[in-house]
Parts: C-alpha cells; sequence; structure tokens
C-alpha cells in the first residue's frame, strides 16, 4: 500500500467515523428546557464539535492501523474480497 492509499483508507475511515460519533452525547434545546427563539426544539444545546474530532481522529487512527495492518500482512487482499463478493 503506497502512502497516497493509506490516506485515503484513513480519510474514508476519519468520515464514517465523525458521522458515527456525531450524534453521541448530544441534547436538545428542549430536553435543556433552554430553547432559542426561532430556533428548532431538538436542535443541540452545545455541540463541542472540537472535542468530537479529537475523538474521531482517535478512533480512526486506531481503526486504520488495524486495517492497514491486515493489509500490509496479506489477511486481507483485493483478490480475497473479489472472490467473497462474487459469491
Amino acid at each position: 500500500m503506497n502512502l497516497f492509499s493509506a490516506f485515503v483508507v484513513w480519510l474514508i475511515i476519519w468520515w464514517l467515523t465523525l458521522f458515527i460519533i456525531l450524534p453521541l452525547g448530544i441534547r436538545g434545546q428542549a430536553e435543556e428546557g433552554d430553547i432559542v427563539e426561532g430556533s428548532e426544539p431538538g436542535a443541540p444545546h452545545t455541540l463541542d464539535i472540537k472535542r468530537k474530532f479529537v475523538q474521531t481522529t482517535i478512533i480512526a487512527s486506531v481503526i486504520w492501523l488495524l486495517t492497514c495492518l491486515l493489509i500490509v500482512s496479506g489477511l486481507i487482499n483485493w483478490d480475497m474480497l473479489a472472490r467473497f463478493f462474487q459469491r
């Protein structure tokens, strides 16, 4: 796996992880009892996006490292995946 492919795999894993992490721990304005006039009551009360990005980066990097280890070790290759999906 070359450097560009490794980066693309990391980026895809990062985005997927971000979409999994984003809704976790979010409380709506209605749940907090502090609805801003003109906004949706279900909108997030507070969204600490920096913390979510850090969490996403750490989790995605661990998943990416495991994925790269599987690919580099030869346990998973394109031929194996092609045969699996042709069934």
